[in-house]
């Protein structure tokens, strides 16, 4: 008989998150090791629950989700996510502009599967979060990594975006805030990408899905700006957010696709887009009754996010004592859920990230994710997960420094 072999559409697609790593971490689990897995930012295991109106208005509404909705969601939540929208300046948000998902994940491959052509260029951060260069490989596009600038708070590079278009170059990716980096643009950089995607009519998509997650401290607040507030209606957005991360509902599986800009020029695209929702029927129809839910009334995510709530000392906490150990340095993260440090390598001499995670699992039964994984340029970085309580951030960012001692130069 012959081999069974994976399609060829798959041989650029990687999604180290959950790759290899965690391959190993579940054999040394099938052994009887307690393995930290600070890979994924998946709230629940560490003790964040979804606010109780949330699971109460599912539960309420269980007898009326067990047909297929529209394939575009449901009429409330699409209306929620308008207005949501309408009240962060886009007035011109209407229901008919937004699309309901099976999280971000889901829109992600769908917009760019009604979008990307063969061999089409979409511009993509480095560090990104790796669905989007999976995503765009997969659709037949190429993925063109921009350069974040670690030195510059790891805010884009403008003059390496612009140094990377093409004529083949048809959309900006803008990862804000930023994972893993944790960067929150400012406006001026937000202004600026927009600016490039005005002057070279890209199409902008902006995955905001932790918009809610700001760190404010310091005699300087971050803002999150809306990337669609700047490109006006000249420039399509497509701005992609969702419920996992701010209501700590991962596995709900609740996102959304907001379209703005000259939607007369597009019409072409979001009928594709549409296309492709009624082919997978709908979303997942009793997550969807969560979404007017968690947008209205109070926001229980701010508790996390001030001095004293846990997200806030968590991450905090990390940043200090990855930047305590010798030749490790972290840029201070203002939003998001994650570390990424960067290791010396005059004094840990790595040549492959992902065996450097392997062999720090296997000696110290942490799981972290390599650098090159989210399709940075060299092996000196790691992603750290800032999901644990204080006491075992601080238990587990005591192994990685014993073990990097082991390994030092």
């Amino acid at each position: 008989m012959r081999p069974i072999v994976q399609s060829k559409k798959l041989q650029h697609v990687r999604y180290d998150v959950r790759g290899p790593i965690l391959v190993e971490a579940q054999r040394l689990e099938a052994e009887g090791h307690k393995i930290l897995k600070l890979n994924i930012g998946n709230t629940a295991p560490f003790g964040f629950e979804a606010p109780e109106a949330i699971v109460a208005d599912i539960i309420h509404n269980l007898p009326e989700a067990q047909g297929y909705s529209d394939s575009r969601g449901i009429y409330s939540a699409r209306t929620a996510v308008a207005q949501y929208y309408q009240s962060h300046g886009l007035t011109d948000t209407v229901v008919d502009d937004v699309y309901i998902g099976n999280g971000v994940s889901e829109l992600i491959s769908m917009v760019l599967q009604a979008f990307v052509d063969d061999g089409n260029e979409i511009l993509i951060p480095a560090p990104d979060y790796p669905l989007w260069t999976g995503a765009v490989s997969l659709s037949g596009g190429t993925p063109v990594h921009y350069r974040c600038d670690e030195s510059n708070g790891w805010n884009p590079d403008l003059d390496d975006i612009e140094s990377k278009i093409t004529p083949n170059t048809h959309a900006l990716v803008v990862i804000n805030p930023n994972n893993p980096t944790g960067a929150v643009y400012s406006e001026e950089i937000v202004r600026g990408l927009v600016d490039i995607a005005r002057r070279h009519q890209l199409v902008l998509m902006a995955d905001e899905i932790y918009e809610k997650i700001i760190y404010a401290d310091g005699p300087v607040t971050p803002v999150h700006h809306h990337v669609a507030t700047f490109a006006e209606d000249d420039v399509l957005c497509l701005t992609f957010s969702g419920l996992s991360k701010a209501y700590r509902v991962c596995g709900y599986r609740a996102g959304w696709v907001m379209v703005s800009g000259p939607k007369h020029l597009a019409e072409d695209f979001l009928e594709g887009l549409t296309l492709l929702a009624n082919m997978r029927m709908c979303a997942n129809v009793p997550a969807q009754h969560a979404i007017q839910t968690a947008l209205g009334g109070y926001q229980s995510i701010n508790e996390l996010t001030v001095p004293g709530g846990r997200f806030f000392e968590q991450i905090k906490l990390a940043n200090r004592l990855l930047n305590e150990i010798p030749g490790v340095s972290c840029v201070e993260p203002h939003g998001a859920l994650y570390c990424f440090p960067r290791l010396d390598r005059e004094m840990y001499p790595i040549e492959d990230d992902q065996q450097f995670v392997i062999d720090l699992l296997r000696a110290k039964k942490i799981l972290v994710t390599h650098g090159t994984g989210f399709n940075w340029f060299e092996p000196d970085h790691f992603r750290l997960v800032t999901l644990p309580d204080t006491e075992v951030l601080t238990e587990a960012i005591g192994r990685i420094a014993e073990y990097l001692e082991t390994i030092r130069r």
